[in-house]
């Protein structure tokens, strides 16, 4: 019996995926809700489990093909035995690999071969009756195709030596750009284009704040189970002046001013396959452990891919942070249809003035950028000054003033 294996609904903000990764190959055993293949979308990453035990009988698309909601990836042969002679008849429709050899028997020896583009006749067998081996494949791609390599390359005419880059050559790489880091692209286009967009800087004496990180850490992870950073500082600090400048937490949509009564905090995360930025959702409820730990878990997943698009929809802020890098000083882009973005940056010992003596201080920059459109000039210098008034004494957070 045949099943399906089809492209799983996309929401509605998600036109369609690409194909990412093909973890099987036709003739490969397959276990119910293991994941087959891997769908980039512009947003995140999503598995395809397989909806049944079986053999992959055939793939339909190949990597970088693009596909809608519904479409048939690939078509599951359900109750296949585990034969060798079942094995076989599946893999031979692959177009991976173009010939077997009898005295192959293993799908993970065929699956090498096949990722490699290499042939069972090039490779002698050191098992039973002959047979290759998982360490002979390895072994021949270690020393025998370098090794074959080099003589093909010796006995080549002086033509193809222009092949073989010189020390120093001024080489190229050209490789597709990913549909997040497309998307990415793209949207900060779209803030730049369609926004009013201003930065305004100021810095702050962090002391505080690590004074307290010094003296709470160890008892704060001790009983929450998770380690007192910056972020919890940050996120309190501009949560209480979202509230007390509701404009920089506000939206525009199309001639209207959307004003949001709760306080969902964007976190930019940078992953290898580009920046997003899951949604801390009701920030204004949440303890300072229960932040520590929501951005620990989004920014962990997020890393690898494990994003949900939902975690990453409708934020009313956005804090980045830059100083994990090393940055002193930037300007963050605002994330549509967001109006602001705090930018933090690497905290610095700086000679600063204090009751007229010269102390050295952590310092910080900030950075609010803003649509000005609608968060005048005066509101957002004083929106910035209230998030360094929380932070440089934090006991105003508890006694909210």
């Amino acid at each position: 019996m045949s099943i399906e294996v089809k492209v799983p609904a996309l929401p509605e903000s998600v036109a369609d995926a690409t194909i990412a990764t093909w973890h099987k190959k036709v003739g490969d055993k397959i276990s119910r809700d293991e994941n087959i293949l891997d769908l980039e979308t512009d947003k995140v990453v999503l598995e395809v489990p397989s909806p049944t035990d079986g053999v992959l009988k055939e793939i339909l698309f190949k990597e970088g093909d693009i596909v809608n909601s519904g479409q048939v990836l690939a078509i599951i042969t359900q109750g296949e035995s585990s034969s060798s002679k079942t094995v076989e008849k599946a893999a031979a429709s692959s177009k991976d690999v173009t010939a077997l050899d009898d005295k192959l028997t293993s799908p993970a020896v065929r699956r090498i071969l096949a990722e490699n583009d290499l042939q069972p006749s090039q490779i002698e067998g050191s098992g039973k009756d002959g047979r290759i081996t998982k360490d002979d494949v390895v072994s021949y791609i270690k020393t025998g195709r370098d090794k074959n390599d080099t003589q093909q390359l010796q006995a080549s005419p002086k033509k193809s030596e222009s092949v073989v880059s010189a020390p120093g050559a001024r080489e190229e790489r050209r490789e597709p750009m990913s549909r997040l880091r497309a998307k990415v692209a793209e949207r900060l286009l779209q803030a730049q284009h369609n926004a009013a967009m201003l930065t305004t800087f100021n810095e702050v004496n962090l002391k505080a704040v690590m004074d307290i990180r010094a003296q709470h850490k160890d008892s704060f992870e001790k009983k929450y189970g998770v380690k007192l950073g910056f972020m919890s500082f940050f996120t309190k600090a501009v949560v209480e002046s979202l509230k007390r400048f509701p404009a920089v937490n506000a939206s525009i949509d199309g001639q209207d001013i959307v004003y949001h009564g709760y306080y969902d905090i964007g976190i930019a995360v940078s992953t290898e396959r580009g920046l997003v930025v899951p949604v801390i959702r009701n920030a204004d409820h949440l303890s300072m452990a229960e932040i520590e730990r929501s951005i620990g878990d989004a920014a962990g997943r997020a890393r690898i891919g494990k994003l949900s698009i939902e975690e990453m929809q409708g934020g009313t802020f956005t804090i980045t942070n830059g100083g994990v890098f090393g940055s002193l000083l930037a300007t963050p882009i605002i994330n549509p249809p967001q109006t602001g973005i705090l930018g933090m940056h690497k905290i610095q010992d700086r000679p600063v003035v204090e009751n007229g003596q010269i102390v050295i201080r952590p310092m910080m920059y900030l950075a609010l950028s803003y649509d000005h459109r609608l968060i005048d000039g005066k509101d957002s210098v004083q929106f910035l000054v209230s998030v360094k008034e929380f932070l440089e004494d934090p006991s105003r957070l508890l006694l909210n003033i």
